[in-house]
């Protein structure tokens, strides 16, 4: 399934999200970054400056609420050596996919967001 043909959940569904979505831009998405995470799946690539692009795959567990937790791994390459994994709310999660969606509107590559790096390398902690 690709970007394209992502269908968005009802209102009442993205209406529970809501509150923890700012901006108008951000909530336009947020239908169709919910029928995303409904997935539980999503192949990418990462974007390397001066290199090419490495391919990854992200799952995770879908929660019921916007503050339950959920757990994404992240497999690079294809290589179980290059994997990672990061639990955050929900809501938090799907403000990332949101980003990811408007990245790939904009960009045309599907790719998390540098936020969504730094999370997932821990790299602020």
């Amino acid at each position: 399934m690709s970007i394209e043909q992502l269908q968005p959940v009802n209102a009442q569904q993205a209406n529970v999200y809501l509150p923890y979505i700012q901006g108008a831009a951000k909530r336009n998405f947020l239908p169709y970054a919910i029928g995303l995470y409904q997935k539980g799946i999503l192949e990418g690539h990462r974007k390397i400056e001066a290199g090419d692009n490495v391919p990854f795959v992200a799952s995770w567990n879908v929660a019921t609420l916007p503050s339950d937790l959920t757990r994404c791994r992240m497999q690079f390459d294809g290589n179980s050596e290059l994997s990672y994994e990061v639990m955050m709310a929900s809501f938090e999660f799907i403000s990332f996919l949101i980003e990811l969606l408007e990245n790939s509107k904009r960009y045309k590559v599907t790719d998390f967001s540098q936020s969504f790096y730094r999370k997932l390398l821990r790299i602020d902690e």
